[in-house]
């Protein structure tokens, strides 16, 4: 009885210990979350990333530009293709990198080389497409619908380009890590332009 009058005491505090840091983490998770909920700019990010098809790989990638977006649909359309910019600029510099290795089969290093051109070409393409955007400016009627059209078009022609890539791997048994590394780069860069894709398309529909 002794001993269970000492050990309850102790197992009283831990216990109420353990219930206070549970408060504790559970009140910054909310406060933390009330926050981000609060905050005009991550609200626009987070609702207009609904009309994506990778809402969640929106968000994350847009986050980072909320302060520079704010609730501008032109500034947030900015920010998707400036994402897609620069990850289609690292999967073509990566690619390249791949086309210097040594003692890869000739069918292999032919799908690398056609991939490093349509990676080229995807930066390009996106590259004219944020110059467009800029060109909008206070453009109205049909000279504003010919400059989101190119837009629209560079956009989806990137889209394809990253597509075609990836379906130059398509059965190459033999090349697995070369194949899965670069799918994943290029999987990564179709879904940030999917998405910028779609933010335009909404833009252009509100003018």
């Amino acid at each position: 009885m002794a001993t269970l009058s000492l050990t309850f005491p102790l197992l009283f505090l831990l216990s109420f210990l353990y219930v206070l840091s549970g408060t504790e983490l559970a009140t910054a998770a909310t406060t933390t979350t009330t926050a981000a909920a609060t905050n005009p700019a991550a609200s626009f990010i987070r609702k207009s990333c609904r009309a994506t098809t990778y809402p969640s790989v929106c968000v994350q990638s847009l986050s980072s530009y909320a302060s520079t977006i704010g609730k501008s649909p032109k500034q947030l359309v900015m920010a998707a293709l400036s994402v897609s910019v620069d990850r289609a600029q690292s999967t073509k510099t990566f690619v390249y990198k791949l086309t210097k290795f040594r003692g890869l089969k000739p069918r292999v290093y032919s799908a690398i080389k056609d991939c490093l051109e349509e990676a080229s070409d995807s930066v390009d393409m996106l590259s004219s497409s944020v110059r467009e955007l800029k060109r909008l400016g206070r453009a109205r009627g049909p000279e504003y619908m010919w400059h989101m059209s190119n837009l629209q078009t560079w956009v989806s022609a990137a889209l394809t380009d990253d597509s075609t890539c990836m379906d130059g791997f398509a059965g190459r048994a033999s090349d697995g890590r070369i194949k899965s590394s670069i799918r994943a780069r290029m999987t990564n860069v179709a879904q940030v332009t999917s998405n910028a894709l779609a933010l335009c398309n909404h833009f252009a529909g509100k003018y």
